[in-house]
């Protein structure tokens, strides 16, 4: 065999190799924001239902961001909710041996703290959920006395925006805040709001953890 038939070889096992990491497969285990760049501060570009099947075409290096699409839509999701199969198993793509089959992407606004055309603080700190954050997410609406956010609570954090907080990681049902996010009272109800990454959230104050996302 000689060696340019090696290289047409090698080439071909290149691009083949390609094909299919850009073909990953992947699962949301939440409804899991589409946005449109990796990282909190970007515009929401669609929703990602839970259960539904997303096509992964990289993930950045140094982040748990990945690039996939949707429904005719491509956009930026967070790792830590998306699913691919690893040896028969389910595996976050945040997990070390699932990003190393998955192409590695870049993005030029990669870790740029800028939203509408307008540059903000730092990121002031984390959400606390890993992958786990998604499991605990349906027992969330139990909290605060067991009751889910009346119509009227839900109006009312719509209608009474407050000063927005960007916080590492991503908005999902049963995800943690930290102590120094300032939670909002809410009339006659035993929940409190803030509006993190761009998007309203009710919480359970006694767990400090997402119950709603109003969007």
């Amino acid at each position: 065999m000689n060696a340019k038939m090696i290289a047409g070889g090698a080439l071909a096992a290149s691009l083949l190799a390609s094909t299919a990491l850009a073909e990953t497969s992947a699962t949301a285990t939440t409804d899991l924001n589409l946005r449109a760049g990796p990282g909190p501060i970007h515009e929401i570009r669609s929703v990602i239902p839970k259960g539904a099947s997303v096509t992964v075409l990289g993930c950045l290096e140094a982040a748990n961001w990945c690039e996939v699409g949707h429904d005719g839509i491509d956009g930026w999701a967070y790792g830590d909710y998306l699913e691919a199969e690893f040896e028969a198993e389910p595996v976050a793509l945040s997990a070390p041996e699932v990003r190393s089959e998955i192409r590695v992407v870049e993005h030029e606004d990669a870790g740029a703290n800028v939203i509408g055309g307008a540059t903000m603080g730092a990121i002031a700190g984390a959400i606390l959920a890993g992958p786990f954050g998604a499991a605990v997410g349906a027992a969330a609406g139990a909290g605060a006395g067991g009751l889910a956010p009346r119509t009227t609570t839900v109006t009312y954090v719509r209608e009474n925006p407050v000063e927005p907080v960007f916080l590492d990681g991503e908005v999902v049902v049963g995800a943690g805040l930290p102590e120094d996010v300032m939670l909002e009272p809410v009339p006659e109800s035993n929940f409190r709001y803030a509006y993190i990454n761009g998007v309203p959230v009710i919480v359970d104050p006694d767990e400090r953890r997402i119950v709603y996302i109003v969007r």
